[in-house]
């Protein structure tokens, strides 16, 4: 309906994210003074908003019918292009040439992910679906081979299992105990090493740029149908549950972002263009210790070279240290911490190990996938 897809495989009940996603394209003379964030204006190509001249999105109203969803996500996303290219333009400077802007400018195209971190209940839900739909599946299959007269298959509304709402219960009454003075005190301010909704690892394009995340809160529907009420609920201290680790000090980061600002990561593909003067950050996204029904929306625009680019393997690598991954003492609180740490990090395939020289961005994002992600990967589901 807004031209908008998905890369989850959404079959999988226990995958922890869903997203949108949409390849937002842009000419090789783009050039960040030609972008405007004004929804009000009307502009050719990505983002034409000149059939929704009202729409809503980023002036801050409410379009909770997400009439205009698709248009709103081209014109932030262009947005966020505008950023990475002035950001691009400016490291260029210090560091000396174009190469980062050009190989942006160059690709003409990055992705735009809506992104949804699930609750502990919407995975309830999901698998609820699996196994109403599996359940379906099976009555048809013997009505049709015992040949016996078709009968609708009989299904409830409501939730069998009572741990589904009792849970929901019991994070509801935690959000509802919490005041103005206590919330700097008890609100989800504590991270983990392995409760994650994303697992550890770098982003192999030149710059993430991501919007400060919107925590909402879910509660079981009260006559306990197939569903959930939710309502925004404001991160405390601004955190993001964005993690990241520096291999500098040997510390967990957590960062924070007020509202309307953006957050930026730097992707190993700029690592390797800079010759080591940026360097990528190696990033997790955790879930709230204290709260299990709380999912996480945020907005990213992933800005990478074109997929012919040639990647030389720079110098900076052939003496690169491996990570030790000993934590600080003010971070060490147990051996099992530094056990986690360990056990992380064996995760992460180095990236002199997924670079050549010569090869294409193509075949580097390729070989990162399989190193993370295939079937003999570091974070194969299959291990």
């Amino acid at each position: 309906e807004h031209g908008l897809g998905s890369d989850v495989p959404l079959k999988d009940p226990n995958r922890t994210v869903s997203s949108f996603a949409l390849q937002i394209k842009y000419g090789q003379n783009t050039s960040f003074e030609s972008f405007s964030c004004d929804p009000s204006k009307t502009k050719d190509g990505i983002g034409n908003i000149e059939e929704n001249p009202t729409v809503h999105g980023l002036q801050g109203l409410p379009d909770l019918e997400f009439r205009h969803l698709g248009s709103t996500f081209k014109e932030l996303g262009k947005c966020m292009v505008d950023l990475g290219l002035c950001l691009a333009r400016t490291c260029d400077k210090v560091i000396g040439g174009r190469e980062l802007e050009q190989s942006i400018l160059d690709s003409c195209s990055a992705k735009g992910r809506l992104i949804h971190y699930h609750s502990t209940m919407d995975n309830l839900i999901l698998k609820e679906i699996n196994r109403r739909s599996r359940a379906v599946t099976k009555k048809v299959r013997m009505v049709t081979h015992n040949s016996s007269s078709p009968r609708e298959p009989e299904t409830s509304g409501n939730i069998n299992f009572p741990e589904w709402k009792t849970a929901a219960l019991d994070e509801q009454r935690k959000m509802e105990n919490l005041s103005a003075d206590n919330c700097s005190k008890h609100r989800c301010r504590r991270t983990s090493f392995s409760n994650l909704w994303q697992q550890w690892h770098y982003d192999y394009g030149i710059f993430t740029i991501l919007t400060p995340p919107l925590f909402i809160s879910s509660a079981p529907m009260e006559d306990c149908t197939l569903g959930s009420r939710s309502q925004p609920f404001s991160s405390p201290d601004g955190h993001t549950y964005l993690q990241l680790f520096d291999a500098t000090e040997n510390k967990i980061l957590v960062v924070k972002s007020p509202p309307g600002s953006f957050i930026v990561q730097v992707g190993e593909a700029a690592d390797i263009l800079s010759r080591g003067r940026l360097q990528s950050t190696l990033h997790s996204v955790c879930r709230p210790v204290d709260f299990e029904n709380i999912s996480r929306e945020t907005f990213v625009v992933f800005l990478q070279p074109a997929w012919s680019k040639t990647l030389s393997h720079p110098r900076h690598l052939l003496n690169a240290k491996p990570i030790q991954g000993k934590l600080t003492p003010e971070d060490e609180t147990s051996s099992k911490s530094q056990q986690l740490m360990q056990e992380i990090l064996q995760k992460i395939p180095p990236l002199s190990s997924r670079l050549r020289e010569g090869m294409t961005f193509a075949e580097f994002s390729r070989e990162t996938t399989k190193q993370y992600y295939g079937g003999s990967g570091t974070q194969s589901r299959d291990k």
